[in-house]
């Protein structure tokens, strides 16, 4: 029976992930800042840890309390919507500590056991932002970037003692919470000379097209853990799949 640690599963991709992981067979070791019971079905095979992954206190006591496992999730992350002048540094600091810096701490910390068992697979999930340049998201699509380039070097460092990494790329997901979360974060980040350019933006996204959905991302994370010959970049969701192939 194989186990699979997922951080940021208290709403979203990472709950769907965990859900699907579960109903599949495998355990799981489900992480979150605030621990909630009531989000998951109860079973053996699941743990729920309390994580915080700009806290490396948190993460040491996180691996430590999982134990081996064999593959990682990289979930975890905030949202950010805003035009560079109006967002503050503090706020740029605050997406990349959880964003790119978590999941390099993660990552790192789980790095010991795979290499020691020569076995495991990391899997980060970023953003299809990272596709096509957007306007207002210059700060969030930077710190999914940089995770993509770090995934893609680290594959080179890791090929030799056979631990896989990918990346799952999801478009926009209007039936998650994430979108919501970032609100608080986007106060005074759009000044008023950009008031005509986030209209034209909002209105864009009322249109109706192709989306992302909770399970999209859930499929696509158990792909890349589980199927030896699945690319390392996974698109995830029809608008993100349509990027992609652009």
């Amino acid at each position: 029976m194989k186990t699979i640690l997922i951080t940021g599963c208290s709403s979203g991709f990472g709950l769907e992930t965990a859900r699907l992981f579960l109903d599949r067979g495998w355990t799981v070791v489900a992480t979150m800042r605030t621990p909630r019971e009531d989000v998951l079905p109860r079973s053996e095979r699941l743990r729920i840890l309390r994580l915080d992954v700009t806290d490396p206190d948190s993460i040491g006591r996180a691996v430590e309390e999982a134990g081996p496992v064999d593959a990682l999730v990289n979930n975890a992350g905030i949202g950010l919507l805003g035009a560079l002048e109006g967002v503050t540094m503090d706020s740029v600091s605050e997406i990349f500590a959880a964003n790119t810096l978590g999941t390099m701490a993660m990552t790192q910390a789980m790095l010991p056991g795979f290499r020691t068992r020569r076995s495991g697979t990391i899997v980060n999930v970023t953003s299809g932002v990272t596709l096509k340049p957007l306007p207002l998201l210059s700060v969030y699509t930077a710190s999914k970037a940089a995770v993509n380039a770090f995934t893609e070097s680290l594959a080179l460092e890791l090929e030799p003692f056979n631990i896989r990494t990918h990346l799952v790329l999801p478009g926009r997901a209007p039936d998650t919470a994430f979108g919501q979360n970032a609100r608080s974060r986007m106060e005074n980040a759009i000044p008023g000379a950009y008031a005509p350019l986030a209209q034209s933006v909002f209105a864009a996204w009322q249109q109706p097209g192709p989306v992302t959905h909770a399970s999209d991302v859930a499929e696509a994370v158990w792909r890349a853990a589980t199927d030896l010959s699945c690319p390392l970049r996974l698109a995830a969701g029809a608008d993100a799949v349509a990027l992609a192939s652009a």
